[in-house]
This record gives C-alpha cells, sequence and structure tokens, in this order.
C-alpha cells in the first residue's frame, strides 16, 4: 500500500518512508527496520524523518520497550478504498517510468 497521492510530492526518501510506513500497517518501525527497507544512509534517513515529523506527518512512540515510528492517519489511504483508486492515470505512469 502506498500513501495518499496528495503526499507523494516531496523527497523520494520521504515518500519511500511514507510508503514502508503504510505498509507496514498499525505496528509501525524501528528506524533500523526503515533504513533497511528505504535503503539510504542514516543521516539521510534521519534528515527525512526530522522533515516528516516537522510536518506532522509521522509520530514517534515507544510500544513495548522499542522505538517505533508511524505514519500520521491523514496519510494512510482509507481500508475501504480499491487500490489505486486514488491514482491519476499520470501519476500511474509516471511512477510506472521511475520519475
Amino acid at each position: 500500500m502506498k500513501a495518499k497521492r496528495k503526499f507523494r510530492d516531496r523527497e523520494d526518501v520521504e515518500v519511500a518512508i511514507l510508503d514502508a510506513l503504510v505498509d507496514r500497517g498499525g505496528e509501525g518501525m524501528t528506524v533500523f527496520e526503515l533504513r533497511a527497507a528505504v535503503d539510504v544512509n542514516i543521516d539521510t534517513l534521519e534528515d527525512a524523518l526530522g522533515e516528516l515529523k516537522a510536518d506532522s506527518l509521522i509520530a514517534v512512540e515507544v510500544d513495548e520497550g522499542r522505538t517505533v515510528v508511524l505514519p500520521d492517519d491523514r496519510v494512510v489511504p482509507d481500508p475501504g478504498q480499491a487500490p489505486g483508486e486514488e491514482e491519476s492515470l499520470f501519476d500511474a505512469v509516471r511512477e510506472r517510468l521511475g520519475l
């Protein structure tokens, strides 16, 4: 699952973080899990997380002794929404071409 389209006009690493968090659901991810999922160095990840946190698109919580990053509810598509329903044809082509 991917983050809502209106949040996809950010830096590539920020979009990748949001997508990974949305895909994980409500359990969130640790920084190490995010680093593996996004495949960037720790400094780049830290900067991107800082930007997302400043824009209130993520939250950081302690869950059973581990610190996890969670997406804000407004980033997560509605559960009843069909995959790609919100995505325009242009967005689908752009993503397919890797632009």
